[in-house]
């Protein structure tokens, strides 16, 4: 059975894992099967964030240093994922677009969001990044991947470096 348990990005109602359980299971009672299933976004899909720093704002616009090679999902089908900022600042909130350096129309990780105001080098989150960010993420426009980083309660360890950009090219001949 495919299709996995989703997560709540935005204002989805997805099912408890009960509920799942006994949506499945009540119609296959009786019958001698086997059940397959990939269990999906519900176990990976809210373990990890996509950390990024403001760059710049220009206009409307919060430029990141993270873009649509880190996680695409937003650009390529606009797919909703919560951005907040990692400390928050006093003021009214403003709508932006928060979008990446990459010079595509796409690059995009949210529009139209409601957020306080940024400052270059402010920390932005961008949230439910754990099912797709590195699986989905790219070298696009030379650009070397993100870290990624275990936390696990007070402490941190770095499970795979940054790339540089020399990674990129070496294994061509």
């Amino acid at each position: 059975m495919g299709g996995g348990i989703g997560i709540r990005y935005k204002d989805e109602n997805t099912p408890s894992l009960q509920q799942w359980a006994k949506a499945v299971l009540e119609p296959l009672k009786g019958l001698d099967a086997t059940l397959v299933l990939e269990p999906g976004r519900v176990i990976v899909g809210n373990a990890a964030v996509l950390m990024t720093k403001v760059l710049y704002r220009k206009k409307q616009f919060v430029i990141c240093d993270a873009g649509m090679n880190d996680l695409i999902r937003p650009a390529l089908y606009e797919a909703f994922h919560e951005i907040a900022p990692v400390k928050p600042r006093r003021g009214a909130k403003k709508t932006v677009d928060v979008v990446g350096p990459i010079c595509e129309s796409a690059d995009a990780l949210g529009r139209g969001r409601r957020l306080q105001p940024v400052k270059p080098g402010d920390l932005l989150v961008v949230q439910s990044a754990g099912a797709y960010g590195m699986s989905m993420s790219s070298n696009y426009n030379s650009r070397p991947r993100a870290a990624e980083v275990l936390v696990s309660g007070d402490g941190y360890r770095v499970i795979r470096e940054r790339e540089r950009v020399e990674d990129l090219w070496a294994r061509e001949v």
